[in-house]
């Protein structure tokens, strides 16, 4: 009888974690539906804040915010925080979508608008979902995670092929080496594949990568409404 029992216990918490997950996501479209054009910054919550780095991320989002962009990131410390910073001291929208750790992650104090999560994946979806381009900050397991998730969304067209920036090539150029050398040399990705990945080594070439596919897409899109 007991084990009858702890079955229905369960099956019962799990009917309200799935309402849990719709809350999430119904309060995630409904925040962000109406932002606009957005770039969305994945990358360490480790870096520090004396790092050269933390300082051109947050001239990077400053200078996007000024010109329309919003900034979102995961909303917690170290490139994050740099990130919403930039657009926060710009005068931008920043938004952070935060996720519940026992360690690590504490929404950083530079967002306009913040969202609360405890699944990941609804997370994520509210990461890619608002995004126009997406830029790739030295990080780790998660960061890698984020990227190759991205790219696998592009290349599988559930999401339009928005810009995949890496920055820095000196971090990322062992995996793209390997990457070249292994997985496309093997027939594992596609030459097409490996052609959404830009990387960047200075704030210019970023504003200027973001800037151009923007404007060149909302050109398109007008043209196409007009024909």
């Amino acid at each position: 009888m007991s084990d009858k029992y702890e079955i229905n216990k369960l099956g019962i918490a799990e009917c309200w974690r799935m309402f849990r997950i719709m809350g999430e996501m119904v309060e995630g479209f409904d925040e962000l539906s109406s932002i606009g054009p957005a770039v969305t910054v994945y990358g360490s919550a480790r870096l520090k804040e004396h790092e050269p780095l933390y300082d051109e991320i947050r001239e990077i989002t400053g200078r996007l915010a000024k010109t329309g962009f919003a900034i979102i990131t995961g909303g917690g410390g170290g490139v994050m925080e740099a990130a919403n910073r930039g657009a926060y001291e710009a005068g931008g929208i920043s938004i952070g979508l935060n996720i519940d750790l026992p360690h690590e992650q504490h929404l950083n104090e530079f967002t306009t608008k913040s969202i609360g999560f405890h699944h990941f994946f609804a997370r994520k979806v509210m990461l890619v979902k608002y995004a126009t381009a997406f830029l790739i900050m030295p990080g780790g397991w998660g960061t890698i995670d984020e990227f190759s998730e991205v790219i696998t969304l592009i290349q599988t067209s559930k999401i339009k092929p928005f810009p995949v920036i890496l920055f820095k090539s000196e971090y990322w150029q062992g995996l793209m080496d390997w990457l070249e050398d292994m997985t496309l040399a093997r027939g594992f990705v596609s030459p097409e594949d490996m052609e959404l990945i830009r990387i960047c080594d200075h704030p210019d070439e970023v504003i200027d990568v973001v800037q151009s596919w923007y404007l060149h897409n909302e050109l398109v899109g007008k043209r196409a409404l007009r024909d």
